[in-house]
């Protein structure tokens, strides 16, 4: 869940949704006091979920430490916060997408909280599959986050960047430059959004905005009665089609801009 609210916030903040962000945030602040049994509990799921350590006796050691303490929480407290706590999301944020939000290892996530809930049932608890539980946060223990989350976040983490950077870029480029039109302003966006981190995704915009403006050019052509501007046309044509797309620079991007330009021009000719 704290995950969850986490990941709600950053969305909230790039959407610049200031007003989810303020009840997410007190609601995170409230939720998980450092004298609530959540909290209690949330230090030791992350000891768990995030520490590595280099041998199984060490591991061993810790798990059966995290046994103790959690055996030590008052459960009837912690099951009550955590229904005030849903309530809160159900009732404040009002997000129906809330819990349906990707989580990284969520499966070593749901395994260390069935151990936990397990470990809290003493001589109740069920032997056999609390021993597979723990053999596989041993294994977690052991290893390397790194390798796991770091990777498998990276994507998500540069998406969310690039999201914020060209909502940023996109406000100072509309208060600095009001004169470009809206199609000169999406070219320059895509530029920034794709030119570092996908340039297939980018070559295939460009071939499409070319596409586009030789289609644009073909249907005025066929309209034009205008025998110097006819002239022109071919000429127009024969520059669109050597505009590279494989190699897009600033200098692309800047002949990509004119030529939206003039496109609009063409349509206000028609």
């Amino acid at each position: 869940m704290y995950e969850l609210l986490i990941r709600y916030i950053a969305n909230c903040l790039i959407e610049n949704d200031k007003s989810s962000v303020k009840k997410a945030t007190k609601i995170l602040e409230k939720r998980f006091a450092k004298d609530t049994e959540l909290y209690k509990e949330f230090r030791l799921f992350n000891a768990l979920a995030k520490s590595t350590v280099s041998s199984t006796e060490v591991a061993a050691a810790i798990l059966s430490e995290s046994k103790n303490a959690a055996r030590r929480c008052n459960e009837i407290k912690l099951n009550k916060e955590k229904s005030a706590l849903i309530k809160d999301i159900n009732y404040k944020l009002n997000d129906s997408k809330f819990f349906y939000r990707r989580i990284p290892n969520y499966t070593e996530y749901a395994t260390i909280q069935i151990a936990l809930n397990e470990w809290r049932k003493c001589d109740k608890s069920n032997l056999r599959k609390l021993v597979l539980y723990e053999e596989k946060i041993i294994s977690w223990l052991m290893t390397e986050k790194i390798q796991l989350s770091t990777i498998k976040e990276n994507q998500k983490i540069d998406y969310d960047s690039n999201k914020l950077v060209v909502k940023i870029m996109t406000e100072k480029l509309n208060k600095k430059y009001d004169s470009l039109s809206n199609n000169q302003k999406e070219i320059i966006k895509n530029y920034a959004l794709y030119s570092a981190y996908d340039r297939k995704k980018l070559i295939e915009y460009f071939n499409i905005k070319k596409k586009e403006s030789l289609n644009m050019l073909s249907k005025f052509d066929n309209i034009n009665e205008n025998k110097f501007i006819g002239q022109k046309i071919k000429s127009v044509r024969e520059k669109i089609e050597l505009l590279s797309t494989n190699d897009i620079d600033d200098k692309t991007v800047v002949k990509f801009l004119t030529l939206t330009n003039l496109l609009n021009e063409l349509r206000e000719e028609k």
